[in-house]
């Protein structure tokens, strides 16, 4: 594949700034082993060789007498004692590196949970005795994943809104200015503990309710470049060749629009993390018991005496909020043509 100069610079000017190179890196790595939290962190083996047989418990769910008729047609713990035996006799189970998932209860803890940081429990484990490294491992996807569905949805609205705005300008323009203005002002958070007392927010709901405000971030900055860009010469010969208005907005204006867009993605991205840690933080965010980093913060402030959970989620949460924006720094630079790497 052949990229333009312009591309090329880009990148270039990118990879120069090594702080934001590095935590692109960086930050891909860890999402990337994040997607696969199943197979890192889970109460159930990756696969099991018993009789002859294989089985994978971590994909499919077996009863406990399909590894003897000596057990209930039940769900199969894999922790049992018995069972564990029973299976060793005969075959061997292979697990996973943390034997935890984010709702695991860890059993025969020496002290009252939350117990401290062990070689069973790197991270230790909260007041619910849930192993925290695996809390992190989930939780970190679930943030990312999203701040990247906010992101990306809130953007392509935003920026259709402000295209509209910006080239039709006028009468569509002045009421299109008000309305944000208006609904900008709404409280969010009321409406937010409004719809908690109606409804349990899960994953979707939460994304469609904050989705409703977050659209606004980049309606301002893509009206502005279609104000400037619908009077340039080469769009108004487009328009008197009988070139239509959506082709126009797609084709001539867009793409300097999205120069300045793109700058912004990362920041709105670390912004949509932030929002979900402070919703699960002040208890309208996810689900009880579901993997936050901001039920993790809350953990730490109501557990003083057991530094380590909020130690855990300054560092994991400062942490991947650094990283996104030292690479929101390095891509507003590599699109800055004052900065062109040389």
């Amino acid at each position: 594949m052949t990229f333009s100069p312009p591309t090329r610079r880009r990148f270039a000017a990118f990879r120069a700034n090594r702080r934001g190179w590095w935590s692109l890196r960086v930050f891909l790595a860890l999402f990337t082993l994040s997607l696969f939290a199943e197979g890192i962190a889970n109460d159930r083996p990756l696969a099991i060789r018993y009789a002859g047989h294989w089985y994978f418990p971590v994909l499919t769910d077996y009863a406990e007498d399909a590894f003897g008729a000596d057990f209930m047609p039940v769900e199969a713990d894999y922790t049992d004692p018995m069972l564990a035996a029973t299976i060793a006799k005969d075959g061997w189970m292979l697990w996973p590196p943390i034997p935890f998932r984010y709702n695991t209860l860890v059993k025969n803890l020496p002290v009252p949970a939350p117990a401290p940081p062990s070689a069973r429990n790197l991270l230790g484990t909260d007041d619910q005795a849930r192993d925290v490294l695996a809390r992190v491992i989930y939780g970190f996807r679930t943030s990312v994943l999203f701040g990247f569905s906010l992101t990306i949805v809130s953007s392509v609205i935003g920026i259709a809104a402000g295209a509209i705005q910006g080239f039709k300008g006028g009468l569509t323009d002045l009421l299109f200015q008000r309305f944000i203005e208006i609904w900008s002002g709404m409280p969010q958070l009321y409406l937010l503990i409004i719809l908690s007392s109606m409804i349990t927010p899960g994953f979707w709901v939460l994304l469609l309710f904050l989705l409703l405000f977050s659209w606004m971030s980049l309606t301002g900055v893509v009206r502005a470049e279609f104000l400037r860009g619908r009077n340039l010469e080469y769009v108004r010969a487009a328009k008197a060749l009988g070139v239509s208005d959506l082709a126009v907005m797609w084709r001539h204006i867009l793409p300097n629009a999205m120069v300045a867009t793109l700058t912004f993605l990362p920041f709105i991205l670390s912004g949509s993390v932030t929002l979900l840690a402070s919703l699960d933080f002040l208890g309208f965010g996810l689900p009880p018991g579901s993997p936050s980093l901001g039920e993790l913060v809350g953990q730490g402030k109501n557990n003083l005496h057991a530094p380590w959970l909020g130690i855990t989620a300054f560092f994991v949460l400062g942490g991947l909020l650094s990283m996104l924006i030292f690479i929101g720094e390095a891509a507003r630079d590599a699109f800055d043509p004052r900065k062109a790497h040389k």
